[in-house]
Parts: structure tokens; sequence; C-alpha cells
């Protein structure tokens, strides 16, 4: 009777602390979304996938891996089922990863946002992955701009994000081994990553012709996990290489082993900031302005002294030469032998 009891109480705890893994594929090619969202069976969209992560209120993580091929969003891809932790977190990655030894280029799933814009501040705007919960992972996956003007008219601008956040008090964004590619006049990409909360960390990214990279926005003023930028590229940003606002306190952001090169300005800061930052290990060479102030889509970047910018082994002067032989394991990113070699920013973490 006691051996009895003791083995249903042990079957009731493990029940009881059991979280359940939650894992969905998605291949725009072979699946179709009312497959199970096996390997096997995988979904057609992301929005598909989105949609049974939200209805799905068992504990535990959940990982959607998406293959090799284009994914278009049409319409913007929500997570809202805020049941994640640290460690069971959601994760939204590639089927092959950057440093996995079979991986190319061409196998990075490529995710296109061609979401209807809607009005926004000064002009219309299209969200692409939109995750308004907390211990969010975004990995190995590559980033376009979209398709639409740019131009509206004098004063409105239409703008593309493909990773937007808008939470004030979420806590812990990943983006790691992505690349963001865009152009300005066919595939304009206005911010690759823009996210208020806090704990947004860029890790190992490469943002190439993009118009921002990376917005740090706003958060209540509390505590969070850190922010970072760390181990990324920036090639080409036709308005800055990273953007900090009023949110994000130099205390509590670490920026260090980055590039930012051939760039109008490295660093915008919210008009009227007056926080301070410090970068360490980097480079930042072929700029316009070293820092400047921004204020919001159609703004100008207007010079600031660098005062607020405590900088440690930073290199100012030299040329960045970047791979554009698609054959190569690194196109996109740093060619053989050029400046900042040594950094180990780009895609590959080892």
């Amino acid at each position: 009777m006691i051996k009895s009891v003791t083995f249903s109480l042990l079957f009731f705890l493990m029940n009881l602390f059991c979280v359940k893994a939650e894992q969905l594929y998605v291949n725009p090619l072979t699946g179709n979304d009312i497959n199970s969202g096996t390997n096997t069976q995988p979904l057609k969209s992301l929005s598909e996938a989105a949609r049974r992560v939200n209805l799905n209120k068992d504990q535990g993580e959940t990982t959607i891996i998406l293959s090799e091929g284009t994914h278009l969003i049409t319409e913007t891809v929500i997570f809202n089922n805020d049941k994640y932790t640290f460690t069971n977190r959601l994760t939204i990655r590639a089927e092959v990863m950057p440093d996995d030894a079979d991986w190319t280029p061409k196998k990075m799933p490529v995710v296109m946002t061609i979401v209807p814009p809607e009005p926004g501040v000064g002009g219309e705007e299209a969200r692409g992955i939109q995750p308004e919960v907390s211990h969010v992972t975004i990995a190995g996956l590559r980033f376009t701009g979209s398709p639409d003007y740019t131009y509206l008219d004098a004063n409105n601008l239409r703008r593309s994000y493909p990773i937007w956040r808008d939470g004030k008090k979420l806590n812990d964004l990943l983006v790691t081994q992505c690349l963001f590619a865009g152009n300005a006049d066919v595939l304009p990409l206005h911010v690759g990553v823009i996210a208020n909360g806090y704990g947004l960390v860029i890790d190992h990214c490469v943002f190439f012709n993009c118009k921002i990279p990376v917005v740090f926005w706003k958060n209540e003023g509390k505590n969070g996990i850190r922010s970072a930028m760390q181990y990324s590229l920036v090639y080409g940003g036709y308005f800055a290489g990273v953007w900090t606002t009023q949110g994000t306190n130099g205390d509590d952001f670490d920026f260090h082993h980055n590039i930012i090169a051939n760039t109008s300005t490295v660093w915008i800061r919210e008009k009227g900031s007056a926080r301070r930052y410090k970068a360490s290990d980097c480079i930042f060479v072929n700029y316009n302005k070293l820092a400047g102030y921004g204020s919001g889509p159609l703004s100008d970047s207007i010079p600031t002294p660098t005062d607020f910018l405590e900088m440690k082994n930073v290199q100012t002067t030299g040329n960045v030469i970047i791979e554009k032989d698609q054959s190569k394991r690194n196109y996109l990113q740093l060619a053989e032998g050029s400046l900042g070699s040594n950094l180990n920013a780009g895609l590959f973490k080892r």
C-alpha cells in the first residue's frame, strides 16, 4: 500500500513539473497548412504556425523550424501566447544553421515581407514577424526588404520592418545569425529589428544595405535583461549603423566586436538623449558622421559631439571588403583577409 501511494505521488509530481515541447516545421515548397506540422508533414506558412502556437496553452518551449526556400509574409505574424521562460523559449529558426557543416548561403530560409502597409507615424508601415511575448530567439534566417516604394510624398514614407516588438514590458529577444539584405532603390529595408522592452540582443548578424539595422527602442525604465549588439557586421547603412533611444540605458547595454562600414552615420541617438555608451573592440570606417541625433522616420541626421561614446580599441581607418561571390560560404560577409577578420563578426560563431 505504501509503495502504491509513493508511486502515485511520484507520478503526480512528474506530471506537475513536466513541460511539453512543441515543434512545428514550415516548408514553403512542400508544406500545406492543413498538415500536422511534423518534419514529414510540414506547414506551408509561418502565419499558420503562429496561429497554432497562440492557441496552445500547454507550458513548455516551442520551436518553429523553417526550411530552405522563400517564406512570403502576407500578413503580420503575431505571437501573443506569453507563456515562455528563459529556458523554455519560443524559437523561430532555420532548419540548417550557419555553423552546420552542410550549410551554404542558399540554404538560408528567405523571409520576405509583403504585408499591405498600414497608416503609421510619418506615412505607412508594414510589420513582418511581431513577437509580443518574452523569451524569444530568431535564428539563422535571411530577411529581405519590401518591394514597395519608400516614397509616398514629401512628408510621408512607406517602411518595412521585418522584426518588430511593441510591448514595453517585454523581455529577452535574441536575434542571432540572421542576414538582413536590402536595397534602397528596389528592396528598401527601413529597419531590420525594432523593439520596445528589455533584453534585445543582436548577435552574429549581418546587415547589408539596410537603412538602419536596429533600433533599441523604449521601455518602462525598470529592470530587465541587458540589451546588446555584438559580433555583427553593418555594411552600407544609408542612414545609420545603430539607433538608441531614451529607453536604452548605457549602463545596461553591451556593444562590442561590431563592424560598421560605408555607413552614413555610425551611431544615432533619439533627439535630446543624454545617455552615455561604451563601444569596445569595434571597427567604424568610411562614414559621414560618427554620431548624430534622429527624431523619427522622416528625420535627417543632426551631427552631435561624440563625448557620449566611450570607445576602447575602436579602429576608424581602413577599408572593409565584402565577399560578393555567391558560391562562397562567406557571401555578403567579410572577404577573406579583409580588415576586421579578427573580430569574428558575421554569421559564424565558430
